[in-house]
């Protein structure tokens, strides 16, 4: 009973913002200010105070609460630990007594390194000799300007 009082007070009190906002010919404010102040009363009108209220003081719901935790913590087990078991595979696999990922993969794949050997530049562009030369363009751009 307490929470919805407050609740249609804060409203209350939201609106009346709202409305003097409007006043100032500030209607978009005013149109956010209303719709956060409606919220509250809102979550009133539905029953949602109400079941909050019923279930932050039940013990039944905190033991739900704890047994979330615990499936959250195994889930988070789970991964880490399935994480550890991939990265000692590969590892496993680097040995030199091993057969190589790369050697059953097809040609065009980045597995073969590929991917790890940098990109080599254009033959049809120049590089820069210094970098002075990198401020040409901003040089013309303020010379332009007169500055």
């Amino acid at each position: 009973m307490l929470a919805e009082t407050i609740c249609s007070a804060v409203s209350a009190a939201g609106l009346g913002i709202a409305a003097i906002t409007a006043y100032r010919k500030r209607f978009r404010t005013a149109a956010r200010i209303a719709a956060y102040a409606l919220v509250p009363l809102g979550l009133v009108l539905t029953g949602a105070v109400q079941w909050l209220a019923a279930t932050a003081f039940s013990p039944t719901a905190w033991v739900g609460v704890g047994v979330l935790g615990l499936a959250w913590v195994l889930f988070m087990t789970t991964r880490v630990a399935e994480r550890r078991a991939l990265g000692k595979a590969a590892e496993d696999t680097a040995r030199p007594g091993a057969i190589a990922p790369s050697a059953s993969a097809p040609a065009g794949s980045p597995a073969l390194g590929s991917a790890s050997r940098p990109a080599s530049p254009p033959k049809g562009k120049k590089r820069a000799a210094d970098p002075g030369d990198d401020f040409s363009d901003i040089e013309a751009i303020l010379k332009k300007h007169g500055i």
